[in-house]
Parts: structure tokens; C-alpha cells; sequence
């Protein structure tokens, strides 16, 4: 959602509206309970929300509510770390919409219970797909997939001179058959079953190398413990490359990566949209992924890649892109097209600025 702002603000200010980006201030402890309620509403089962998680969430919300800027004719508040922050606005002008990025198709009733006693205070909620709509806000709920920017660096056209300079600054070979998974170092991406497609089309592609591109979210206390899981499941000698930010992979690099890359996997078992996936059918490659959460409105089986969650169909549908040069292409053009048509920053700000307008004519009439 950081990516999107840096372009939606821009472009909402071209149009004439006086938009800004308010960041939370807090410290550790608010983002260890965050990232918890994050995987609560996601679908982990095995842990519980309790009074103490409850109460430093509020104790943080409240800090925020009271150092913001937030006079404003409409706040949009992105996900579950701020959504309290309205709870402690004694008078507020503002019509509060909830924006919320993650997968909610099926939550932990301990967190959900918590933050849905919150919906009170906001007038639409935002989510990506129709299965997160819970019924807690059905007459409030707005569907609006996010988007990329194409003229960011992540996203602009590279020359093949600008790619193959990067794949060889990293040491990465461009001339070899490339599979390539751009994902959080978080369980729900599994960046194992990435691992061990690789492994299998090893056997039959000896040539073929991994990357593995992420950046390490400085929010995210989870994100070093499963970095250095995965970096202990890599053998030595294996052609699996980790590619991160620490190593100064930055958007542009990324973009080079998912250019030059044969073809795009994506194996998470719960993605709220999978934006990664938006930016290699942007780039005209195919991806075989799970057909789970948004990924479901990006990767349409048989057009723009191919859908399976098993391993060996992941697998199987990679090597047959990896084989089939026409196949590769043409299903890259049709993912292109998609994501032009459906996942660009132009058509969400024109989805947002419906909702702001209805939402305002509203609040006044």
C-alpha cells in the first residue's frame, strides 16, 4: 500500500485535491500485536487476541489520534494497525472509510470480533474481492482491487541492455531459464513450495535458476526469523538466488528481475491481492500461481498463466510455459491487456474518487 500512496497522492493533487499521507508513529511492541492481528484476520487459528494485545493497540491508536493531522473532508485508513484511531476523535468533520489490504474471507472470530466493533465508526469499507465482504459491513462494503503505477521504476520499460546489466551485477546469469517469485519473507507466502518446484524442474531443466526478490518490511517482526528459514532450506550448489533490499535490490532491480525473468510463480496459500503477480503480467510474462485470495482475478487459468495448488502442478505448468515459446508470449500479452484494463493507478484513483463522491453527497444531504 506504501508503492500505491507514493503515486496515488501525486495524482490525486494533479486533479485538485488536496491529498497528504499521515504515517503511525509507535514502537515495537504495537507492530509484534499488529502483525499478530494480521495473521489473525488472515486465518491463523492457532492463536488467540487477548486483553493485553487489546490494550496495546488502543494505547497506540490513541497516541496517533492525538499527534496526526487528520482535519480532513475524508480519511482513508489503510488496514487493521490504525483503525482505532477514529474510536478517539472527540469531533471529526471527516467521513472514515476503511481501506483493508488483507485477505478476510475467513478470520480468526477472537481478532475479528475485536476490530468489527470498530466498523461503527466508518462509513465504507474497502476490500479487494467480493469473498472478503463479512457480514458485519455488507451495506458498507466498496470491492476496489489496487493497482501499480507503469511509469514508476518498478513498473517503466527496460531496455534488454538495462536488464542483463542488472542480472549480471548480481551475478545472475540472463541467458538461463528463470523462474522468478517476488514475495515478503511471510508463511503465507510460502517460499518453500517455490524451493521445491525448483527442485523438481531441476531433474528435467538442468539450467534452470530461482530468484527469490523481496525487501525486509522493517514493520514486520516475522520477517528475519523465515528469511533465515528459507536461506537454511537452500542447498549448497542449488542456482537459488535471494535477492532483497540489503542488498540494494530496489524497485528498479526488481523490475529488471521480473522482466527478464521466464516465467513468474507465485505460491502463497492466502494473498489478500498479490500485487507482484500485477507487476509480471505488466511485463508481459506469465505466472502459474495459486488460485487463492486476489491472485484469482490476475492469473485466469489457460489466459493469462495457469492456476494450481498442488506442487507438481506448479511444476508442470511452468515447464510447459518454459518449453513453449508462443504459448509464453501469447499468454503474456493477454496478462498485460488484463492488468492495462483492471490494475492500473488511473482506474483506482477513478474508483476512488466514485466512492468519495457518493460518499460526500451523502454526508451532506
Amino acid at each position: 500500500m506504501a508503492e500505491i500512496l507514493h503515486s496515488m497522492v501525486p495524482v490525486m493533487n494533479s486533479l485538485g485535491i488536496d491529498a497528504r499521507w499521515e504515517v503511525l508513529e509507535a514502537e515495537e511492541e504495537f507492530f509484534n500485536t499488529t502483525k499478530k492481528i494480521h495473521n489473525g484476520l488472515q486465518g491463523n487459528f492457532d492463536i488467540a487476541f487477548t486483553d493485553e494485545d487489546w490494550s496495546t493497540y488502543l494505547k497506540w491508536n490513541q497516541y496517533n489520534a492525538e499527534i496526526l493531522d487528520l482535519d480532513s473532508d475524508i480519511v482513508l485508513v489503510h488496514d487493521p494497525q490504525p483503525m482505532a484511531i477514529p474510536l478517539f476523535i472527540k469531533k471529526s468533520r471527516a467521513v472514515w472509510i476503511w481501506r483493508c489490504h488483507i485477505d478476510l474471507s475467513a478470520p480468526n472470530p477472537s481478532f475479528w470480533s475485536k476490530l468489527a466493533s470498530l466498523l461503527k465508526y466508518y462509513s465504507a469499507v474497502v476490500v479487494h474481492s467480493e469473498e472478503y465482504v463479512q457480514r458485519e459491513f455488507l451495506e458498507k462494503a466498496f470491492v476496489s482491487p489496487p493497482s501499480i503505477d507503469p511509469l514508476s521504476d518498478k513498473n517503466r520499460n527496460l531496455t534488454r541492455e538495462e536488464i542483463e546489466s542488472i542480472f549480471s551485477r548480481f551475478n545472475v546469469d540472463p541467458t538461463r531459464p528463470t523462474i522468478t517469485k517476488v514475495a515478503r519473507f511471510d508463511p503465507w507466502k510460502d517460499v518453500f513450495t517455490a524451493i521445491n518446484v525448483y527442485r523438481i524442474l531441476r531433474t528435467r531443466l538442468p539450467e534452470i535458476q530461482l530468484l527469490l526478490v523481496s525487501s525486509m518490511a522493517r514493520d514486520d517482526p516475522e520477517g528475519m526469523i523465515f528469511y533465515k528459514r528459507v536461506k537454511e532450506y537452500i542447498k549448497e550448489g542449488e542456482a537459488i538466488h535471494i535477492l532483497t533490499d540489503e542488498i540494494g535490490v530496489r524497485d528498479l532491480e526488481v523490475n529488471a528481475f521480473q522482466r527478464g525473468t521466464t516465467v513468474g510463480i507465485h505460491t502463497a496459500i492466502r494473498e489478500g491481492f498479490g500485487l507482484a503477480v500485477t507487476e509480471m503480467l505488466w511485463k508481459h510474462v506469465p505466472v502459474v500461481a495459486r488460485p487463492v485470495g486476489g491472485v484469482k482475478k490476475q492469473v485466469i487459468n489457460g489466459a493469462t498463466g495457469f492456476t494450481t495448488f498442488s506442487q507438481d502442478g506448479i511444476a508442470e505448468k511452468v515447464e510447459l510455459l518454459i518449453k513453449d515459446e508462443t504459448l509464453r508470449r501469447k499468454m503474456g500479452e493477454a496478462g498485460h491487456e488484463h492488468v492495462r484494463r483492471n490494475f492500473v493507478i488511473t482506474k483506482h484513483v477513478q474508483r476512488y474518487l466514485s466512492l468519495f463522491a457518493d460518499l460526500l453527497v451523502g454526508a451532506n444531504s
